[in-house]
């Protein structure tokens, strides 16, 4: 590592990781005193929904809080002449530019793995212990379709991967062929195990004279392979959210199903996608910085580039909303302004540097 770019990023870091703690101090305290009454008394209850919040107000501080890092510091070397010192000496702006783009986009994909973890599900739980729910693990009245089967669960416990009084309701052509029913259910090896099943067929030709039911017992059967309980749960929600790895198979096992997965695609790009909106800014940001302090408007610089920040990402956050509550498709409401994003800062960046 260069000396250039262990000083470059040294600093950068530093305003970074302030900003990043004041922000999430913010949020987290006003948070907390919002829902000041609700909070049980139960001291442990309480730092979850700290840790939770914390984890959960991250996918917004921390995008954000990269920008701002790089805002303070270009403010910083261009009032210490530093940045014109950089040109003079004959370093590039991508010579500035890469260290503190790569260390972005690293910190970018750290917060992404973080959303590959039970941690994206921060919301949800620090909700619960607001609802007094938090050791709550029941879902009641849970009818859905997969493949060829139509599935009702009494009682789903998700995080047990069980089910109670279930109802199994096999289908050929819109046509119940097979019904099974049983007490208990348990899901493990990527399956259904029913305890003590009881199955009901339909004769495939109906007549007068010789159709009858089949009714026999299984005291052990497995059905309903890759039908997790998960993924049930969180299809069967109406306020819903997904891990990335959750999303991906959720998509992939209901892509046959009829289902309409256009809310479960918006939450994965808003996971990987949009924490990137800070790359380009910061490239941007860059490009329209005055090196020379003499004609360095500090408040202006700071104005501009901090509202238009905040600007770009309200767009980003509205178009999420939108995508989220299915009036518009995921991929334009949320790919496609990424992908203009970023050709528009590759364009301006190669203008400016010919220029």
């Amino acid at each position: 590592m260069s000396i250039l770019t262990k000083y470059l990023l040294t600093k950068y870091l530093k305003y970074f990781i302030i900003i990043l703690i004041s922000l999430e101090i913010f949020f987290v305290g006003i948070d907390i005193l919002q829902n000041l009454k609700k909070l049980p008394n139960s001291a442990n209850l309480q730092i979850l929904y700290v840790i939770y919040n914390f984890f959960y107000t991250l996918s917004i501080t921390l995008p954000i809080s990269l920008v701002f890092g790089w805002i303070v510091t270009l403010t910083s070397f261009v009032k210490n002449n530093e940045l014109v010192s950089f040109y003079a000496l004959s370093i590039s702006s991508w010579d500035i530019l890469k260290p503190i783009l790569s260390i972005s986009i690293f910190i970018t994909f750290v917060l992404i793995g973080l959303q590959m973890t039970p941690l994206a599900y921060s919301v949800e739980k620090k909700d619960k212990i607001l609802k007094s729910e938090h050791f709550i693990n029941e879902k009641s009245n849970i009818f859905l379709k997969y493949n060829e089967y139509f599935v009702y669960f009494s009682k789903l416990y998700p995080l047990e991967k069980r089910a109670e009084d279930i109802r199994i309701f096999k289908t050929t052509h819109n046509d119940i062929v097979e019904v099974i029913e049983a007490k208990k259910a348990y899901y493990q090896n990527n399956r259904w195990y029913v305890i003590d099943a009881k199955i009901i067929q339909k004769p495939q030709s109906i007549k007068w004279d010789d159709s009858k039911l089949t009714v026999y017992h299984e005291k052990f059967l497995h059905t309903l392979e890759g039908f997790e309980p998960n993924i049930i749960n969180n299809v069967y929600k109406a306020k819903v959210q997904f891990s990335i790895i959750d999303a991906v198979r959720t998509i992939l096992l209901l892509q046959d199903q009829d289902f309409n997965t256009s809310k479960i695609k918006a939450i994965l790009y808003s996971q990987i996608i949009i924490p990137f909106f800070a790359i380009p800014l910061m490239v941007l940001i860059f490009l329209y910085t005055q090196p020379s302090s003499r004609f360095f408007n500090t408040a202006t610089f700071l104005s501009l580039s901090i509202f238009g920040t905040l600007i770009i990402w309200g767009i980003l956050f509205f178009l999420q909303k939108l995508s989220l509550g299915g009036v518009v498709l995921p991929e334009i409401a949320l790919v496609l302004p990424m992908i203009v994003l970023i050709i528009a800062t590759i364009f301006l960046y190669s203008k400016k540097v010919n220029q």
